[in-house]
């Protein structure tokens, strides 16, 4: 680890996943393999690719995230969760490895090598969470668990992790941790994680929805548009043999899942930003303050 693991535990970058590290809503991403398992009803799969399009088009405001969540739970009450870990493990490399942003994996690298802890906070399923943060190498993932009885999903969520819940585990993980919030990062796509995104020193707004946009400007928070999404495969060989021992609750999961098992009770405005910002930002991020 060395010199450039020295900050290790003194500050951290904390990442969005849908639309900020990939290019797409993971929670969608799987549709057609749970389809295709038998968990997934056609009409269902239908819903979902619109409610995608929907989301990818313009963003998710309260109202309609609260929709996505009640739907989801209502989707999944019966499910197998071995047989759901198993399809992500499968399909993950085919699915997720060809949309990760170019962008965000600089990114998570360069925070890296300025000593910082990289987490994931998502609202997707820690069943898809975990593996993909695995994937990419990251320190911790924050994601939404669903309760469980005799190994099948009830419809109930245990912990939803999502607007000021999702600042609430930054400031708990960055207590637990000795993270300094004014140092550390975070980065978003959504006007629902402007509480994450309040929460630390360093906030950006990445591909931001309406709503976003209007607050960066405001705030006068940095913008970036991740464009260029690429397949992890030439970088990460083994991604999907790493996705697979994650899904499969191997190794590194008691890390991965820190925060959302011990809260198991607790249920074109802007223009892009210039040349010279960008410049500030690389520069922030590439040395420890």
């Amino acid at each position: 680890m060395g010199a450039e693991r020295a900050g290790r535990g003194r500050e951290a970058a904390f990442f969005d996943l849908d639309k900020t590290v990939i290019a797409r809503s993971s929670t969608m991403a799987f549709s057609r393999p749970l389809h295709a398992g038998g968990l997934l009803s056609r009409s269902a799969m239908l819903r979902s690719a619109y409610v995608h399009l929907l989301y990818h088009a313009g963003g998710a405001d309260h109202a309609q995230m609260e929709r996505m969540r009640d739907t989801v739970s209502r989707m999944v009450i019966g499910w197998d969760v071995q047989q759901v870990r198993d399809i992500v493990a499968t399909t993950l490399a085919e699915l997720i490895v060809p949309i990760v942003y170019e962008e965000a994996t600089a990114l998570i690298a360069e925070h890296q090598k300025a000593g910082r802890d990289v987490v994931i906070v998502s609202a997707s399923g820690i069943e898809l969470v975990e593996p993909i943060g695995a994937m990419l190498g990251v320190d911790h993932v924050v994601a939404t668990r669903m309760a469980i009885l005799d190994g099948r999903y009830t419809g109930a969520i245990d912990y939803y992790a999502y607007g000021e819940n999702k600042a609430e585990a930054i400031r708990e993980l960055a207590a637990a941790r000795g993270y300094r919030l004014e140092r550390c990062f975070a980065y978003s796509d959504s006007i629902t994680d402007l509480p994450m995104l309040r929460a630390v020193g360093h906030p950006v707004a990445v591909n931001p929805d309406k709503g976003l946009r209007r607050e960066a400007q405001l705030r006068d928070w940095p913008v970036q548009d991740f464009s260029r999404p690429i397949s992890l495969r030439p970088k990460f060989p083994a991604a999907q043999a790493a996705a697979g021992t994650a899904a499969l609750g191997a190794g590194a999961a008691a890390g991965l899942v820190w925060y959302a098992s011990r809260r198991k009770d607790s249920v074109k405005d802007v223009k892009p930003v210039s040349g010279r910002e960008a410049a500030r930002v690389r520069r922030a991020t590439s040395r420890p303050e």
